[in-house]
């Protein structure tokens, strides 16, 4: 029963975690938004968890009717395929999207070029640049090179577009992406990159109201002034998704979640650590989709755990767990093409989670092979003394216990007699050959 409800907890907070931060997150009201800024908060790299959270905030915007979404961004850049999800969302706003780089001292770089392009209204606070959209490795490297030119020549042309559906200058765009150039907040407005520059919030607000903008039913003019503000905050799951992106905690969950499912197999029934593995591996799936992964660090991983495994069959007086230390070592070095787990982090992991698999091992290696205790084989090899003259049957007390014994040699009382066989509730012996005897 223990067990089960463990099992029915962690279901259930599993479930929990992927329920909250719903659509009203950040949003105390149900009310009609009509009259309403909804304010999105976006910092950060742009990474997938980023990427739901700011569609989950247009789609609230769309149901709430707001007059206007504002997404703040500051930001390094990111996937290009998260970004890519993000412009198709303010594409298909039905809601006009203003894309507002912000506070001073921000920045648009890189994936966020393209994110303030593609704003409805692109606006820049006073002390902030944009620029240095030239793509890039998960690591900051640069690419290979004929893989680059694909790359560039892709992210370049999609770019382009966006800038000349919203009137912008495509020119610098694609410079942007190509040359890596990065320009201030003046210049984007002179080079008509961004249709504003404004000292904060409140300044942005006021320029927005009565501009007409151009949306899939026509245009439509803003009437920004007076109305209430409404942030919409990232949610419990938002927070644990931009958690979970970060390689050093991608790495701690493959490693519980591959200690946990071994620790299932190898104790099948304790259900617990298998649940927690699981969830802690699917987990690590989902980060490492926003990471780089060498597959042949995940493949040196996976071949440890088989090491380990393969050391309760078979006797190989711990070069296996040795094997398995050194795969797991050097796949964890590997794991991440681009980014590295922090050596701080990684040793320490290391040592536990392959101390924690060498100990696992080796207690079911010596379990496995353990004589039994109990029971009718338990009672194999076991030495007992004879009390009753056994020609050819007798009696023998063995195993704390009487029993009827038969031998094709004639034994006495006190002889040494060493069980050799089962049937029913008779044992076959013979004279005991070594005498340090199991009664």
């Amino acid at each position: 029963m223990a067990k089960l409800r463990a099992l029915w907890l962690t279901l259930f907070l599993f479930i929990a975690l992927f329920r909250a931060g719903g659509p009203a997150d950040g949003l105390c009201s149900d009310d009609d938004g009509v009259g309403r800024i909804v304010i999105i908060e976006m910092e950060g790299p742009i990474n997938p968890g980023s990427a739901m959270y700011v569609i989950r905030g247009l789609e609230r915007a769309e149901e709430m009717k707001a007059a206007v979404a504002i997404i703040r961004l500051d930001t390094p850049g990111g996937l290009a395929s998260s970004m890519r999800s993000i412009i198709k969302a303010i594409l298909n706003s039905a809601v006009p999207v203003v894309v507002y780089v912000g506070p001073r001292g921000a920045g648009a770089a890189s994936a966020g070029v393209m994110v303030t392009v593609a704003g409805h209204v692109a606006a820049m606070a006073e002390g902030t640049n944009i620029g240095a959209a030239h793509p890039v490795t998960a690591g900051g490297k640069d690419i290979e090179k004929t893989m680059s030119e694909k790359v560039v020549n892709d992210m370049a042309a999609y770019a382009r577009g966006i800038a000349e559906e919203k009137g912008r200058n495509s020119e610098w765009v694609e410079k942007a992406i190509r040359e890596s150039v990065s320009i201030t907040a003046q210049e984007a407005r002179e080079k008509h990159v961004v249709d504003l520059v404004v000292r904060d919030m409140d300044h942005l607000i006021q320029e927005l109201d009565g501009r007409d903008v151009m949306m899939p039913r026509g245009k439509v003019t803003l009437r920004t002034v007076g109305l209430e503000r409404v942030i919409y905050k990232p949610g419990f799951r938002d927070k644990v998704l931009k958690t979970i992106s970060d390689p050093n905690i991608a790495y701690i969950l493959m490693m519980i979640g591959l200690a946990g499912l071994y620790f299932e197999l190898s104790h099948p029934g304790a259900i617990f650590p298998g649940v927690i593995g699981a969830i802690s591996l699917i987990l690590a799936f989902f980060s490492f989709q926003t990471l780089s992964v060498n597959y042949a660090g995940l493949i040196l991983i996976l071949l440890a755990i088989i090491f380990f495994i393969a050391e309760v069959k078979v006797a190989s007086y711990g070069i296996l767990s040795i094997g398995g230390l050194i795969s797991l070592t050097l796949g964890s070095i590997m794991l991440f093409e681009d980014l590295r787990v922090s050596l701080r982090l990684m040793l320490p992991t290391i040592l536990l989670i392959g101390g924690f698999f060498v100990v696992v091992a080796g207690l079911a290696f010596r379990a496995y092979h353990m004589r039994p205790r109990g029971g009718t084989e338990g009672l194999m090899g076991d030495v007992g003394e004879v009390r009753e003259t056994i020609d050819p049957e007798g009696l023998i007390f063995v195993h704390g216990e009487y029993w009827r014994a038969i031998s094709d040699e004639r034994l006495e009382p006190g002889d040494k007699a060493e069980v050799t066989g089962v049937k029913g509730l008779t044992l076959r012996v013979r004279k005991a050959l070594n005498e340090s005897a199991h009664t």
